[in-house]
């Protein structure tokens, strides 16, 4: 059997001029990196259709090592969606070189449904990355240069909030000391690292406008805070404009193409377990531009990058989803319901029942939001029928249909059920209701997620927490929307509950106020902003011989 990668280097790819083309754009609208890869920007002169196109989010349940595969639908999807003469785009994150280099691999699909170049946008891609980790370490160098230069603003070392980046997981880093070594070397502080994806700055490129508005979110980053407490901001710093001009290109979204010559953009990365997890406003927005289908996906489950693409990205968007599809597959299925790893080629119709309660609470969830939802199931050869119609039966109390799906092995012809499905859902009126309202206290908004999209009973928070949120109110911080950094795993913030508890509760240890990217970050259980790597990292399988060809990337 081909591996990823090696399917994605058997395939043709068209010089990326061709796709640019088909998807609607004028040779002044691309500014092509190489040959199969480019960056968008839309000249705002050319006239186009005024309703955007139908938007498809594809979501999933709680991830498991044993796989779901909801990339992989996502481009199958829409390879099927243009097999079925229907005018399609995939608008997708960026890869972090964290899960590439370490356990969950890349994010560009796989199979048959991949978009390519599969190794370049697994590694440096167009080099968006690159430029938001010297943008974010440019603003911490300084930071601490004015500490060093006199500390005109009055800026408190211990209540410093900006962390440095590196797009790598590296636990060493997660807590530092720096200034060591003399009067020259600036002031010592404690210190930490976060991955490039948990960055504001990450953040802020997804959910702005256009550069004059990530300009103006820039200036707004809270940074630290004085010895008399006040909050000091990019803006006090006056280096909104430097920051500003190294993300120039990497605002710009970036241009591909599927196995099957569907175009698709690319851009932005932030995980949905520590950030919002969702794309970006700019490369969605362009692909509702350009097509009549639009496939997006958000990090991880329903739970954490459904949510947040639903309550957070939205509202900047201005186009709610037509349909939400969940992804599932019985092997993750029989996992929640308790099954080891090793024996999930097993068929055990008891274990998948129990289990299928995890998809139940993220059915519950996003039919919370008024728009139609689609199950797909990812099938894999050891799925027996028995098992699939057991998912099948299951679904329909919840107003849903679940489909199969063979994307990995057939590309769009995998998924033409999943699309005639999609097509008719779209075509229904939908009545999308936001989860809370702009002016909910951030206590209820809180309560509201754990309630309604995890199951849970409600949040309780740390002392710290607590009184933080005074300090918020004070400030007119108290009513931004809410990302929960939350364990991907579980709808608790306990990794090793699965399935879907009941009764419990949801701690909130901290809160990180991002005033440029709109929101306020709730820290959960023991979640980190910067992950390790695990005993065995795919970085061990990587490698390239003396004609370039690269294997171990997945």
């Amino acid at each position: 059997m081909q591996t990823d990668i090696e399917i994605a280097q058997s395939v043709e790819i068209k010089p990326i001029t061709k796709i640019a083309t088909t998807a609607g754009l004028q040779a002044n609208e691309i500014e092509p990196y190489g040959y199969d890869k480019a960056k968008i920007n839309l000249d705002p002169s050319i006239v186009r259709k005024q309703e955007l196109g139908k938007l498809i989010l594809v979501t999933s349940i709680n991830p498991t090592p044993a796989g779901e595969g909801k990339s992989t639908v996502a481009v199958g999807l829409a390879d099927a969606l243009n097999l079925a003469d229907k005018k399609t785009m995939i608008a997708l994150r960026e890869p972090s070189l964290g899960p590439v280099m370490g356990l969950k691999g890349g994010a560009t699909g796989g199979g048959f449904a991949q978009v390519v170049p599969m190794a370049d946008i697994n590694l440096h891609f167009t080099g968006d990355f690159h430029a938001l980790t010297s943008a974010h370490d440019t603003l911490a160098a300084l930071l601490d240069n004015s500490i060093h230069q006199g500390n005109p603003l009055n800026i408190d070392p211990r209540r410093i909030l900006w962390k440095r980046v590196v797009d790598i997981n590296d636990r060493e880093l997660r807590h530092v000391t720096v200034g060591l070594g003399g009067p020259t070397s600036g002031v010592p502080r404690e210190d930490g690292f976060d991955i490039t994806v948990a960055s504001e700055l990450m953040a802020i490129l997804t959910l702005s406008t256009d550069l004059m508005d990530m300009k103006e979110r820039i200036k707004r980053i809270v940074v630290g805070y004085t010895y008399s407490k006040e909050p000091v901001t990019v803006a006090d710093l006056g280096v909104a404009g430097a920051l500003t001009v190294l993300l120039k290109d990497a605002i710009k979204p970036n241009l591909v193409q599927t196995l099957a010559h569907t175009p698709a953009i690319i851009h932005g990365g932030p995980f949905a377990n520590i950030a919002q997890g969702t794309n970006s406003i700019l490369a969605t927005k362009t692909a509702l531009k350009l097509a009549d289908y639009v496939v997006t996906e958000a990090g991880f489950g329903a739970d954490l990058g459904g949510e947040k693409f639903l309550d957070v990205k939205v509202p900047l968007l201005g186009k709610t989803p037509d349909t939400i599809v969940i992804v599932a597959t019985v092997r993750a299925l029989k996992h929640h319901g308790g099954v080891a790893l090793s024996n999930l080629n097993n068929e055990d119709v008891t274990a998948l029942r129990n289990g299928l309660e995890n998809l139940g609470q993220h059915l519950t969830a996003m039919n919370r939001y008024g728009v139609p939802v689609l199950v797909a199931i990812n099938r894999f050869t050891s799925d027996t029928e028995a098992e699939l119609q057991v998912i099948k039966d299951y679904v329909q109390q919840f107003g849903a249909t679940a489909y199969t799906t063979e994307v990995w092995a057939k590309g769009g012809a995998g998924a033409q059920e999943l699309a005639a499905a999609v097509i008719k859902k779209s075509a229904q009126e939908a009545d999308f209701t936001p989860l809370y309202q702009a002016d909910d206290s951030a206590i209820d908004k809180l309560n509201t997620i754990v309630q309604t999209i995890y199951g849970g009973t409600g949040v309780e928070l740390s002392t710290k927490a607590q009184k933080q949120l005074q300090d918020f109110e004070k400030y007119g911080w108290d009513k931004l929307p809410i990302i929960m950094a939350k364990t991907q795993y579980s709808f608790t913030d306990d990794a090793k509950k699965l399935g879907a508890p009941k009764y419990f509760k949801i701690y909130i240890r901290e809160f990180v106020p991002k005033l440029g990217a709109g929101f306020l970050v709730a820290l959960t259980g023991n979640i980190m902003t910067m992950p390790g790597l695990p005993k065995h990292p795919a970085a061990l399988d990587i490698d390239i011989d003396e004609n370039g060809t690269i294997t171990g990337l997945f």
